[in-house]
């Protein structure tokens, strides 16, 4: 950005506590090297409620296009902050006490009709990332930054491995030959396949006992007139299968992945696209906190939008959240949706 122009910030990054510069500034350093124009405020949930209220209307109605929360303990910052818009919201949570479970909590389990797209503890970098990836969606300079930067983390992977082999001395170390041949692909390039009328979402779910949540959110994407695709199919027992399916979809605005117990689905999805990926965990076993903590505990890079177990009714909002800020028509349908939205749901 050259000096002395001024800009309306796409992404308003509110913060519960000034102690909260440290995950924040991850956040900063990817929005800059993104060229993402930002602003930063700090603001309780439960000491400055209406200091939140007015930033969050403000910002909103002068074109800002994704909010992000980071609060530790108690979080609801990110939960007040999706009360007062209709624009997506990321949630940080914060590790103060705990190991930062109590602010996952507070800030992943939202009501129906408030998503949150929750990322790990202390995750600053993936909600920039996870930002720049909802602003890509009808923004094709952010998109093509954001895939070179995508491409700069697979380099660093792979210089950290070279790194890593250089120092192995043992006398059966026996590197393959094909080894140096490999590269990051690119689906375009590497499928023959597509689907000519793509859809908006594409929802997969990683097993039959994940029906009822995918069903759900199906049923709200109908509601909203977004067109979807879905199937059901686990990147573990099908691989070829499920790579079929979303190679075939890759021309989807984002993904809804649907998955209990260890939540691979999320994960494979992620690692084979660059557009916004969003998680429901489900509640097979331990109540669900097995899925949900590998579905949003993700390595930098790659971000899941995670919200609360079960949640497919507020996975459905927050995708059409995302898709709603390039399109008009998308925005009346949500904002009319949201005026009557019946909590029994």
């Amino acid at each position: 950005m050259e000096l002395g122009i001024t800009m309306e910030p796409k992404v308003m990054i509110l913060l519960g506590s000034a102690s909260d510069i440290n995950i924040a500034e991850k956040a900063l350093d990817a929005l800059e090297k993104l060229k993402i124009p930002y602003d930063i405020r700090v603001a309780s949930a439960h000491r400055t409620h209406q200091k939140v209220k007015n930033i969050v209307s403000q910002a909103t109605e002068k074109g800002t296009e994704v909010f992000m929360g980071i609060a530790g303990l108690s979080a609801h910052l990110p939960g007040i902050i999706a009360a007062n818009t209709y624009k997506p919201v990321i949630g940080v949570p914060v590790d103060v006490k705990l190991g930062g479970m109590d602010a996952l909590f507070a800030t992943v389990q939202m009501p129906l009709g408030a998503p949150v797209a929750t990322v790990g503890v202390d995750r600053g970098e993936n909600a920039a990332i996870l930002a720049a990836q909802i602003i890509g969606i009808h923004d094709a300079n952010v998109k093509e930054r954001l895939s070179l930067m995508r491409k700069d983390f697979f380099t660093r992977v792979k210089e950290d491995e070279d790194k890593l082999l250089d120092r192995l001395q043992g006398e059966y170390y026996s590197p393959p030959s094909w080894k140096k041949d490999e590269k990051m692909d690119d689906p375009d390039e590497t499928s023959t396949i597509r689907n000519e009328n793509p859809p908006k979402v594409a929802v997969v779910s990683g097993s039959y006992s994940d029906m009822k949540v995918a069903k759900k959110t199906t049923m709200f994407l109908d509601k909203l007139n977004i067109s979807h695709e879905s199937a059901v199919v686990s990147p573990i027992r099908s691989p070829d299968k499920f790579e079929k399916f979303l190679d075939i979809n890759r021309d989807a605005e984002l993904f809804i992945a649907i998955s209990g117990l260890s939540a691979h689905v999320t994960g494979a999805v992620v690692a084979h696209t660059e557009k916004p990926v969003l998680g429901v965990p489900c509640s097979m076993r331990l109540d669900g906190l097995d899925a949900l903590l590998s579905m949003v505990n993700m390595p930098p890079g790659v971000p899941v939008a995670t919200t609360g177990i079960d949640a497919g009714g507020n996975a459905a909002i927050l995708a059409v959240e995302m898709l709603a800020i390039g399109d008009d028509f998308i925005k009346e349908e949500l904002l009319d949706f949201k005026g009557h939205i019946n909590c029994k749901w």
